[in-house]
This record gives structure tokens, sequence and C-alpha cells, in this order.
């Protein structure tokens, strides 16, 4: 297996701009193409424990981003992300290149893959069980997640996407960098200090964006898959004592339901797997404040003391 890290900074912006760079993120492989300096310093950077698939492997997903034409192009450039000759996005600045292409990466699989039931939570394992985290933008996920890969001894799975098989129930791994916004990406940086971020991105839809690499244990392991042990609703709330309450299952399943991106698209397979994942998983809100009271409650409830 070879991994990105045996090729250059020049080497990697050689093969996004000539060809293509191969790169496999869990069960997919993405063909990625770009000119553009900054995408190859993000993939560099974040991607170096990932494996590079060979050339000549058939690949999930094409995808290019490349600087748009028109009359922008003279006074103001931007950025086009295409995935198979179709452009789900409009065009950002140029500035916004390399996290678009992680929002694109996430629209192929959320939007293309069909063989799991997929919804918007971020996902981490400690003892083959996960923990899954649906919330939406603004509640703390993310910045929950990166702490307990960083620190407290959990893989990371997925910060964004969760993919439950519909035959077994088990969560599918998809590693990659953790999305961090606005106070989020500070806060991170003095928590996890040995963690690798990229560069801030300012003035995006959502603020300020950075990313941390994902730990490279939890690369090498993205062809693991692990069974669900409880599904977390988290919210970040200034001056709150870390607080887990019980959801219960019929409530839970609804809200999990509306947070799915192929749960009516799936038909009974959707409703059956979802039912299997909330019967097997106890739910709960958690609002929490501090990082510390966070990772030690998520350690009682790994050790089952919860």
């Amino acid at each position: 297996m070879t991994l990105l890290s045996s090729l250059s900074r020049d080497e990697v912006g050689r093969r996004l701009h000539h060809g293509g760079l191969r790169l496999q993120t869990g069960e997919f492989t993405f063909r990625i193409q770009s000119g553009i300096p900054s995408v190859a310093e993000g993939i560099s950077l974040l991607y170096a424990d990932y494996p590079l698939a060979p050339q000549d492997q058939f690949a999930d997903f094409h995808v290019s981003l490349q600087s748009a034409g028109g009359v922008r192009r003279w006074w103001r450039r931007q950025v086009l992300f295409d995935n198979d000759g179709h452009a789900p996005f409009k065009p950002l600045p140029l500035a916004q290149a390399f996290p678009m292409l992680e929002w694109g990466l996430n629209f192929c699989v959320s939007n293309r893959v069909n063989g799991y039931l997929i919804f918007h939570a971020a996902v981490v394992e400690k003892g083959g069980r996960t923990a899954i985290l649906p919330a939406p933008s603004g509640s703390g996920k993310s910045t929950l997640c990166a702490a307990l890969v960083s620190r407290g001894g959990w893989r990371l799975l997925s910060d964004e996407l969760a993919l439950v098989r519909l035959d077994t129930g088990e969560l599918t791994p998809l590693p990659r960098p953790v999305s961090l916004k606005n106070a989020s990406i500070g806060i991170m940086r003095g928590y996890a200090p040995d963690a690798v971020f990229s560069r801030e991105v300012h003035d995006t839809v959502k603020g300020s964006v950075a990313h941390m690499k994902a730990p490279a244990a939890s690369v090498a392991r993205a062809r693991e898959p692990a069974r669900p042990g409880w599904i977390v609703f988290p919210q970040y709330q200034v001056g709150t004592v870390a607080t887990l309450t019980p959801v219960a299952p019929a409530e839970a399943f609804m809200r999990l339901a509306g947070n799915a991106f192929n749960y009516d698209l799936l038909g009974a397979a959707g409703f059956d797997t979802l039912g299997r994942l909330t019967d097997a998983a106890p739910a709960h809100e958690f609002t929490y404040s501090s990082l510390d009271e966070a990772l030690a409650l998520f350690s009682r409830l790994a050790a089952g003391e919860l």
C-alpha cells in the first residue's frame, strides 16, 4: 500500500494537475483533479496518511476544482467544483478552494451512495461501539468530535456522515479531516496543540473554517466497521455542566429520519435499518460547555457506567 506521504508536495501538485490523483478514503476512491496550489497544499497536509489507489484503478467519484471562467477571472478569481461533468455548487472565491473540495467530497457520498442509510452526524468509536453524534451546524458537534479523537482515545469514523450498513446495521468508517468553524478553530488549536490544522479560510458561507487532520490510527482502520453503541445529540451551551438526558427511541427515530439524506429513497430498507439502529443504541441529549467534562462523561459512557 502506497501512502500519499510518499509523494513530495510538488509531485502531489503535478498529479492533481496532470491526470488526477486517486485517493482512497474508506470504502471510496476519489479521482481528484486541480491545478490550484491551495488544493495541493491541503491534500498534502491533511491526507498524508491515506492510501493512493493505482492510477488505472476504478474510481467511485471523479471530481475537479478549477478556476472558473467568465469576466470574473480578470478581477476576482473563483473556483468551480465539478463531479462527473456536473457542477452542483455556484463558484466560490478562489481562496475557498480547499474547503470547497471537502464540501464537494461530502456531497458526492451523501447524494450518490445509497447502499447505506446516511445521515448528518459525527461518529466515534471506543471498545468496538460507536457514539453517533447527530446535530445541526453550530451545535458543537465537530468540536466535541475533534476533542474525543485527539485527547479522549476515541477512533474517528466520520465528522460529517454516518454510514449505516443496510444488512448488518454496523457503522462504516469514512475518516476525513474534521471541519471546524469560527471560535472552534482557536479552541481546538489550544486543546490539541499536537494536531495538524489546515490554513484558516475566512468569509465563507460558514464563517471562518479550518480542518483538523484525522488521526493516522483512525485512517489505518478505515475498513473496520463498528457496532452502534449510543446516539448522542450534542449541544454546546455556555455555562452548563455536562449532562446526559435520555431520549425515547421513537423520538430518536424521528429526529434521525429528519436528519437523513436518503431515508425516503431507501423506503422499507431505510425504515428497518433506522428501527434496528434506535433499538440497539440508547439515545441521549447531551449539553456541555467544558471539553474536559465532556471527555470524562464519554469515558464513563464507554465504560458502561452510565
